[in-house]
């Protein structure tokens, strides 16, 4: 038979001593536990705020200097159009004759609908940079075979917006190969492109004047598949509202307990 056997009668009082002398610490500690994690919250509220005002700030910017570039549309020089530390927006008229290969971007939206759009390659006279001119979106043709595209032999003049190429993202698969054509990428990386290939290509691209009567559906959209500023402001304010509620309902639960 089994019996039980307690403890001394000292252990127990000993134990008892203990609890008694850390039940006075552990509160307190507790305390700033949990009012540490919630002004991080609501610090950590805040911040995604403040981060979408921002976000709202540099779209604006960019729309703003959109506008006033094509407002003008003022041609700049070809040094400028070739400019690989450029980024910023400007109007640009160039002569030149259509390259290999073609460059296919995939997964582009088009009025709900995906599909295509394609780059080509424009070689300008005595320059080796050469410039991927934006002809627009094509739906995909049944079989997902890339359209045969024909474009003008001879030497023509295009205008249009220079800016810089569609967010590159993440990388799906290997990088394209440049001896391939045409080719098909779910990337358009002008510095990628180059290092892959014997063509060095501009940093930025040259979204077509959608009044030319040459290439597919486009505009002038510098923020197609995006949130537009009014959006993230909209998103800030909700964020300052959660950190404003959290804030206030911490105060007020600090409040009814000094009064109670």
């Amino acid at each position: 038979m089994v019996g039980f056997h307690y403890p001394p009668i000292g252990w127990a009082r000993h134990e008892l001593r203990s609890r008694k002398v850390m039940s006075p610490l552990r509160r307190p500690l507790l305390i700033v536990i949990a009012a540490s994690g919630l002004v991080a919250a609501v610090a950590a509220l805040a911040m995604l705020g403040f981060w979408q005002l921002d976000r709202a700030r540099q779209k604006q910017a960019m729309l703003d200097a959109v506008e006033h570039v094509l407002q003008q549309r003022r041609p700049v020089a070809m040094t400028r159009v070739l400019d690989r530390a450029s980024s910023d927006f400007a109007w640009a008229e160039v002569n030149g004759r259509f390259a290999a290969p073609l460059i296919f971007l995939d997964n582009q939206q088009h009025q709900g609908r995906a599909g295509l759009r394609l780059y080509a390659p424009l070689a300008l006279p005595g320059q080796p940079t050469r410039l991927l001119v934006d002809m627009g979106w094509l739906p995909w043709p049944a079989g997902r075979v890339l359209p045969a595209i024909q474009l003008p032999d001879a030497p023509v003049t295009l205008a249009g917006l220079l800016a810089p190429p569609p967010s590159v993202g993440l990388r799906v698969g290997d990088a394209p190969s440049g001896r391939q054509t045409p080719l098909l990428v779910t990337r358009l990386d002008p510095a990628e492109l180059s290092a892959q290939g014997d063509v060095r290509y501009a940093a930025r691209v040259l979204r077509l004047d959608p009044a030319l009567p040459l290439g597919y559906a486009r505009d002038l959209d510098v923020l197609p598949n995006t949130l537009p500023p009014e959006r993230h402001r909209g998103y800030a304010a909700q964020w300052f509202a959660l950190a404003a509620s959290l804030f206030t309902l911490v105060l007020w639960r600090q409040l009814r307990k000094k009064t109670s």
